[in-house]
């Protein structure tokens, strides 16, 4: 068959688009990383905790500043330099560290490590779904995607206002059944988006932004998981 030729696609391009899922899973585990080992030294400090548990502006404030940098590098990405979009995932992780030392100091430690294991089996099978099938996930992602928009609105308001353990229990579920979904779908389309890597600079913010999607992935399905699990006890 014959290969279809873009402009400027040579074989660099094919050299740096093959190499693009291997950076993509090198950078998210580089950010699981670093949020790990920030969440670890600052748990060590039992303030830490107390702090962030009786200040909610400071974590919602956190909370709010990782939404910025998620949203800023999403839209901003063509323009950031690949330093730049480096600097602006694992200041995320960073701060997602920071939110974590909360989640070290409410569940047992082989609480955390069995949804640890599970997530990464559950977000493992999944992507090998994505980036093996020859279905096209568009249209079933972008309706998990809306799916799991509505949910974290509908977790949201659970938060504040209505309280209900059931309601939460209900969202979790459906939010790691959507987020594997989603996992899938993210993807298949890290490798499209690898069509458009034609030189370095493109192949390392792209590689930067699916880290970050998968990381997002991840950390969704690890934190519904471990609400489930808390549960049973």
């Amino acid at each position: 068959m014959e290969q279809t030729h873009y402009p400027g696609y040579d074989s660099t391009s094919v050299r740096v688009n093959q190499r693009l899922m291997q950076r993509v899973f090198s950078w998210m585990f580089a950010g699981l990383s670093m949020t790990a080992i920030i969440s670890i030294a600052l748990y060590m400090n039992p303030k830490v905790p107390v702090f962030l548990m009786s200040s909610p502006g400071v974590f919602w404030g956190i909370v709010i500043a990782e939404l910025v940098v998620v949203i800023g590098l999403s839209a901003l990405l063509n323009r950031l330099s690949p330093f730049m979009a480096t600097l602006a995932f694992f200041l995320y992780a960073a701060l997602n560290g920071v939110t974590f030392t909360l989640i070290l100091a409410q569940f047992d430690l082989y609480l955390i490590g069995t949804a640890f294991l599970i997530a990464a089996g559950m977000f493992g099978l999944f992507a090998l779904i994505g980036y093996t099938t020859k279905i096209n996930l568009t249209k079933i992602g972008s309706i998990a995607i809306m799916f799991a928009i509505g949910l974290i609105l509908a977790s949201l308001v659970n938060i504040f206002l209505i309280h209900s353990s059931l309601m939460d229990l209900i969202i979790s579920y459906a939010l790691v059944l959507i987020f594997c979904i989603v996992t899938a779908y993210d993807i298949q389309s890290i490798k499209r988006m690898g069509e458009n890597a034609y030189d370095e600079d493109t192949a390392s913010k792209l590689a930067i932004f699916g880290a970050l999607m998968l990381y997002l992935d991840f950390i969704i399905i690890f934190k519904n998981l471990l609400a489930i699990l808390s549960s049973d006890d």
